[in-house]
């Protein structure tokens, strides 16, 4: 045995160490399995960029679209998960720049450069969560360059004041989904087909026929020394820039209205990009080159920041329905090919990004000439933040797939004609609030909206009565918090012939979600009127007062096993209608001898009933209750168990 192991001892020792090797690998990933991959890169921005995207000691911060990157992957971050840590460094962030006149500090409007406008989405995701004017003064300032902004003679936007006649693929992620989110934003319609002109022009001028692919950059002028004097195009494809062009389309899409007719050519643009990213993807690793289409070029190597972003693009792009299904495979084996290739823990357990190009441009000084050479000599460096901030986009949107899909094929209806309050927005045009899917600040349900469209179902809102034509794609339907003539001079009551649209549609099947108030509140006499027919009143009555921030008189804990949430998660509801039920109703949760929600099977239909709106924003989105507080958590349970019970339409 002795002479068994002299002889054959080392390769014992060998394989030894590469088993050894593979379990540090895979420890790589899984040593903090508390955590999703996107919060754990998040956990380093965070600790990394404390205070500010400080890249080089010694020289200041810079209003910089790396930032953007980060922070908008931060912040789907902070849509999903509800906590305020996230939304914290996101204001902390621009706030450093920010002035509270709106103006911006290091950010110079007449540099017109499109990279500066990348940070506008931040501004805007501030403002319309806390209404800040001065978010708005800033984002307002950043429309305002795009209003100046050189453009070449068609109408497509310089890159840069400095760079003459030129687009750049870069270009289209930097400017056009802040772009389009301001316009959707504040009414400004008519500029989508300015946006969507972005697109057609850049890819009409820089799409090679025989690949698909864009190259880098497009000169006007054809004077630049790097510009093909027939094209004026640059001379290779660079896997970020193409990269920064997939994002743009589906962020973009993403605001851009239904009914423009021009939707459906950045459908055909997305469509397009997405078969050429196939086609060079590296069937091995699943990964993109840093030059993408020579991946046998001396020195080519697998590049981190264009492979989250393709990965970003097509998943978005497959989960929103902009792309087929067959995309979601590439995604995939790209999001895989990443975690192999690209992550690394330090001794602190912190997670890294290898492999991300530093920088690469056209022109300049020194000159770059975009020559295939010239991409490889830039520099590749671990937690570079366009390679962090693109695979916290491309985690996070990978992540949602762990979600289960119970929504598929199903909408969630949500009315804005019992409750219809109306106010004017900072532009002075009328708006409804209050309980709405658009609304992310205090009063509104964006996060429980994007808890919905992460199960897989659709949105939407019903500003009319309900009749058994508008209900009908429905699968589930939800009334919070009806007017009463303090809310809305004119309120809409509910009156016989609704209750009899909507009480039909529940004996076919429809899922009735009934969310009061205190009947201080909620118009509760006329609401009642459809509750009793479910064996359901809401009590005129006002319970768990709370005063101040003493949150725990609001507190109700929820057993474990609950069938309808079955964590037990503790939950805040505040000055509440409590609920008298009888048969079919059932009670299914009770606090100190009172029924807080309940539940009745109606033909083939389910109601659920509780006597508050306690899913809004203020109590979910993690910035105002203590983390003890579990309400986002019971609303994803309540969600998932209204749309199981929902039959696929």
């Amino acid at each position: 045995m002795i002479q068994t192991f002299k002889k054959y001892g080392f390769l014992f020792v060998f394989l030894l160490m590469v088993v050894s090797s593979c379990a540090s690998k895979k420890s790589i990933i899984n040593q903090n399995s508390h955590l999703s991959l996107s919060e754990d890169m998040a956990k380093t921005v965070m600790t990394k960029w404390a205070d500010s995207l400080l890249m080089e000691e010694g020289k200041p911060v810079k209003w910089a679209y790396d930032q953007g990157v980060v922070l908008e992957g931060i912040a789907n971050i902070w849509k999903r998960t509800g906590q305020d840590k996230y939304f914290t460094y996101i204001q902390k962030s621009m706030d450093f720049f920010v002035k509270n006149d709106g103006s911006i500090n290091r950010y110079k409007l007449s540099d017109y450069n499109i990279d500066n406008i990348k940070n506008g989405r931040s501004l805007l995701f501030l403002y319309n969560v806390t209404g800040k004017d001065k978010y708005y003064k800033a984002a307002s300032l950043l429309r305002k360059q795009l209003q100046e902004q050189p453009r070449t003679k068609e109408g497509g936007f310089w890159h840069k004041k400095a760079y003459p006649y030129q687009m750049w693929l870069d270009g289209l992620y930097m400017g056009e989904p802040f772009y389009a989110q301001y316009a959707k934003d504040f009414h400004q319609n008519a500029a989508f087909d300015d946006i969507a002109n972005q697109f057609i022009y850049m890819e009409k001028h820089a799409r090679d026929p025989k690949t698909g692919l864009l190259y880098h950059g497009w000169d006007e002028s054809k004077e630049q020394t790097w510009a093909n004097k027939e094209t004026g195009n640059s001379p290779n494809f660079w896997g970020r820039a193409m990269g920064w062009y997939g994002m743009a389309l589906v962020d973009v899409l993403e605001n851009f209205p239904s009914d423009n007719p021009k939707r459906q050519e950045l459908l055909a643009i997305l469509n397009r990009f997405a078969d050429a990213a196939t086609k060079v993807q590296d069937k091995k690793s699943g990964l993109w080159y840093e030059v993408l289409d020579q991946p046998n070029g001396k020195g080519n190597y697998l590049e981190a920041s264009a492979s989250n972003m393709f990965v970003y693009a097509l998943a978005k792009g497959v989960r929103l329905g902009y792309l087929p299904a067959k995309y979601e495979a590439v995604a995939k084996k790209g999001y895989v090919g990443i975690q192999k290739q690209f992550l690394v823990r330090d001794a602190q357990g912190l997670l890294h990004l290898n492999g991300t190009v530093s920088v690469a441009g056209l022109g300049g000084k020194p000159y770059r000439d975009g020559s295939y050479e010239y991409y490889l000599s830039e520099k590749v460096v671990q937690d570079d933040p366009k390679g962090v901030g693109a695979f916290l986009l491309a985690s996070n949107e990978m992540e949602l797939r762990n979600i289960p899909q119970v929504g598929q094929n199903k909408t969630v209806l949500l009315d804005n004609y019992f409750n219809n309050e109306t106010r004017k927005d900072i532009t002075g045009k009328p708006e409804s609030f209050h309980y709405l899917w658009n609304e992310w600040d205090n009063n509104g349900f964006g996060i429980l909206g994007e808890s919905i469209r992460n199960m897989g179902a659709k949105t939407e809102t019903l500003k009319e009565g309900p009749t058994a034509s508008n209900l009908s794609n429905a699968s589930v339907y939800i009334i919070v918090d009806p007017d009463t003539k303090k809310e809305t001079a004119n309120p809409n009551y509910m009156m016989a012939p609704y209750i009899h649209n909507i009480v039909e549609w529940v004996k076919q099947g429809g899922v009735l979600l009934l969310m009061a108030n205190d009947s201080s509140n909620c118009e509760l006499p006329h609401f009642n009127d459809l509750a009793r027919q479910f064996g359901i009143r809401f009590k005129d009555e006002l319970k768990n007062a709370v005063i101040g921030s003493q949150f725990d008189m609001g507190m109700i804990k929820i057993p474990e096993g609950n069938n309808v949430f079955p964590s037990g998660p503790q939950t805040y509801l505040k000055e509440i209608s409590t609920l008298a039920i009888k048969t079919p109703a059932k009670a299914i949760v009770e606090n100190k001898g009172d029924v807080i929600m309940a539940s009745a099977k109606i033909g083939k239909g389910t109601v659920f009933a509780v006597g508050d709106p306690w899913l809004y924003n203020e109590y979910t989105d993690g910035r105002k209750l203590p983390s003890t507080f579990q309400n986002l958590k019971a609303g994803k349970e309540l969600m998932y168990w209204l749309l199981k019970q929902a039959p696929n339409k």
